[in-house]
């Protein structure tokens, strides 16, 4: 009898982290900032947009705007015309400006060190909250998925799901919580550098050695 569904997602999730924490050992953003709401700032900017993308936009942005007051008291025309370049950046804009808002008047300008805090603010949600409280605080309450560990999550056959939280529990089901924060960036960089999404040969590829059915497996990243 094989052994349950399960059971295989966990050995395959066990094998591709090891690989992850060998290759990838310190997890570490490639956004640029200087301050940690700056961070959140480009993390929020970053949904559906690429690092380079916003890199350059906050080049000149984080110039002008260093703390969450800076951004609460931007003018809404003008930091909509600064962040332009990125993805929905009319509402992007709106939530930055009042995450900012909050952080300042509520959490003294310090930005929030939990999930149920982060996750009041206008525009964060599980995924840019877990992202934040690891770079920031080097805290790891959880898994945070993005379009790269969607993709590979499905590739792996390690989801059944869509939603990206839903993965998010998923994989922290299979995965022990001291190596979640390996996870995230690890997926990242191995499917900007390595991996990328487009059908490809990838044969060779170091996780695909792992789970060789993975190669003709390409689910859509979003």
């Amino acid at each position: 009898m094989p052994p349950p569904k399960g059971d295989e997602r966990r050995l395959r999730a066990k094998k591709i982290v090891a690989y992850l924490r060998r290759s990838y050992p310190i997890p570490k953003s490639e956004l640029n900032y200087q301050t940690p709401f700056q961070f959140l700032v480009a993390v929020a900017m970053s949904a559906q947009c690429t690092d380079k993308v916003v890199n350059r936009v906050t080049d000149t942005l984080f110039k002008n705007y260093k703390t969450a007051r800076d951004f609460a008291d931007a003018d809404p025309k003008t930091f909509e015309k600064e962040i332009s370049s990125v993805t929905f950046f009319k509402a992007k804009a709106k939530y930055i400006r009042a995450a900012a808002k909050i952080v300042a008047d509520d959490f003294g300008g310090t930005v929030p060190k939990t999930i149920a805090e982060l996750t009041t603010l206008p525009g964060v949600a599980y995924k840019t909250a877990n992202v934040v409280l690891g770079e920031l605080y080097d805290i790891w309450e959880g898994i945070p998925t993005d379009t790269h560990v969607k993709r590979f999550a499905k590739r792996f056959d390690l989801t059944d799901n869509n939603d990206l939280t839903k993965i998010s529990k998923d994989l922290e089901r299979l995965i022990p919580k001291k190596d979640w924060k390996y996870v995230n960036n690890g997926l990242v960089l191995y499917g900007r550098y390595t991996c990328p999404a487009r059908p490809h040969d990838c044969s060779q590829h170091p996780l695909t050695k792992i789970w060789p059915p993975s190669q003709a497996r390409w689910p859509l990243a979003r």
